[in-house]
């Protein structure tokens, strides 16, 4: 059985072992609330021994008894809620089956991968809690929320740092079913004025592990470490550079999970992430220490080569699938069919192991603790701090000029493979103006997004004509003297097809490049 997700969204209270429920049907927009029952369950927590998931305010648990017995990961969201104490907590939660005790399943730990880096997950707490839940119902019937009244009994297993502890608290826990969030404002009112209070833990689990922790509520989850940019026209350079990528490493850790469990786009997202990673670390490197700098961008480099194989594997398959599809039925399209299924799919499936290989290597794991040590703490050079709207500006400049060198080249280029090649340097450079220009655009605003959309432009047409390419070499390395004169009107079709496909796209970036000539030659400054 595949794994569920769903969005937790609740808000908890301490409460006093002297407190009471207060009347719960009074709310607005409760009309009735049933009669509470209790359940008993008891949940075992897994964590690394250094406690890497709760640091990042993630919860992976194996809970027996009550209504949802399951393994449980509970991930920060995309979005937080909001951090004060009258905002409820929203976070993404993930159910599996029972399954064996201690053995996590691959769906849960596939999402966390990124986090674990190849440590190993233990039991690090077990907690016992006897639950008495309220429910609340509106006047059309709709399941709106449950208050839980949670006496909840903590041990911390043994571990590196010790273990045995127990301590015991009760707590209050108001989450939604299928009611807004407006009902978090007057329930909060009301459970403040029967004695509760805000919580001081994010979870059960922060709390069982105080200390130990490494806290959960002292370091920021994955959505939060995206650092804001400060005082606009006087931010310096690496500010933005910094905004920048840790949007950037965020999206990478993200799709981590994607791939891994070969969700659609995935392999593209974190391939666009890397790339514009290393845009951005090659356009402002002279703002850093050499080395740590050079190195991110091999590693980043190693990476993207990785992503590619299977990722272009993945456009070729679709474009070509396509246009056999224009062709119809027939000896001559479902043989070719078949064929380009079995060489370009072998080529996408044999990529796609590589990645996942690669994925799971502690030079891949190291790279993500690099990408995190530059977001966290930049090795900027400590003689000079210039600040960001002309160094951004600069950069932005410096990737026109080679752009415009670059499209120079290309028309001089003789045709055939050299102009081939040309063009695809010319859509290389594109793409990293574009870049640069989105990373310009937090402090230069309207003008820098202008030319990374007249760059994107660019790019997209030659993309489009780089594929044309590709999807050629391919289908004449597939086309034999043998085949059968069905198969070979299909392969010609396909062949021309590209060929009318490359002619269209030059046009297109002819076009391109002269409406946004004057743009890219003024830059941002």
């Amino acid at each position: 059985m595949e794994a569920s997700q769903g969005l937790e969204v609740e808000k908890k209270y301490d409460v006093g072992s002297d407190a009471t429920v207060p009347p719960l049907n009074g709310l607005p927009g409760v009309a009735r609330v049933d009669e509470p029952h209790t359940a008993k369950l008891e949940a075992v927590y897994f964590d690394t021994a250094d406690h890497a998931l709760a640091a990042r305010r993630i919860t992976l648990r194996r809970r027996t008894g009550g209504g949802d017995a399951g393994w449980h990961l509970k991930l920060p969201p995309e979005e937080a809620a909001g951090t004060g104490d009258a905002e409820p907590q929203q976070r993404r939660e993930v159910h599996a089956p029972l399954g064996q005790a201690g053995v996590v399943p691959e769906a849960l730990l596939a999402r966390v991968q990124a986090y674990l880096r190849g440590a190993e997950v233990v039991p690090v707490a077990k907690l016992r809690t006897e639950r008495t839940t309220h429910a609340l119902y509106g006047e059309d019937g709709v399941h709106l929320a449950d208050l839980a009244d949670d006496l909840v009994t903590a041990e911390r297993l043994p571990g590196p740092d010790g273990g045995g502890n127990k301590q015991q608290w009760r707590e209050w826990e108001l989450e939604l079913v299928n009611g807004d969030a407006s009902l978090f404002a007057p329930a909060d009112q009301l459970l403040m004025g029967a004695g509760a209070r805000p919580a001081g833990h994010a979870s059960k689990l922060a709390k069982a592990l105080g200390a130990q922790a490494g806290s959960q509520d002292a370091h920021a989850a994955p959505d939060e470490a995206i650092p804001a940019l400060p005082a606009g026209k006087k931010s310096p350079a690496a500010a933005v550079v910094t905004v920048y990528a840790a949007a950037q490493i965020k999206e990478l850790l993200d799709q981590d999970a994607a791939i891994r469990l070969e969700e659609p786009e995935a392999v593209h997202d974190m391939r666009s992430a890397t790339r514009r990673l290393r845009s951005v670390l090659a356009a402002y490197r002279k703002l850093y220490r050499a080395v740590p700098v050079r190195r991110l961008r091999d590693e980043l480099k190693w990476l993207g080569q990785l992503l590619g194989e299977p990722r272009d594997a993945e456009v070729l398959l679709a474009r070509l699938r396509g246009h056999l599809d224009d062709l119809g039925q027939g000896p001559g399209p479902d043989a070719a069919r078949d064929r380009l299924e079995r060489q370009a799919g072998a080529t996408y499936d044999a990529g796609y192991r590589r990645l996942q290989e690669a994925m799971r290597t502690e030079r891949y794991f190291r790279l993500l603790d690099s990408l995190e040590e530059f977001r966290d703490n930049p090795p900027v050079r400590t003689e000079t701090v210039p600040p960001g709207r002309r160094v951004a500006a600069k950069a932005v400049d410096k990737a026109a000029k080679r752009l415009r060198r670059s499209h120079r080249a290309a028309s001089h280029a003789r045709r055939g493979t050299d102009h081939e090649n040309a063009l695809h340097r010319v859509r290389k450079d594109a793409k990293k103006l574009r870049h640069v220009a989105e990373s310009a655009a937090l402090i230069k605003g309207k003008r820098a997004n202008k030319v990374a959309k007249a760059a994107h432009r660019q790019q997209k047409i030659l993309g489009d004509y780089h594929d044309a390419v590709m999807a050629r070499d391919l289908l004449a390395g597939m086309a034999s003297d043998r085949d059968r004169a069905a198969v070979s009107e299909a392969y010609a079709a396909l062949l021309q097809r590209q060929e009318e496909l490359m002619s269209a796209a030059q046009a297109k970036y002819r076009k391109a490049r002269k409406k946004s000539r004057d743009l890219l030659r003024r830059g941002v400054i």
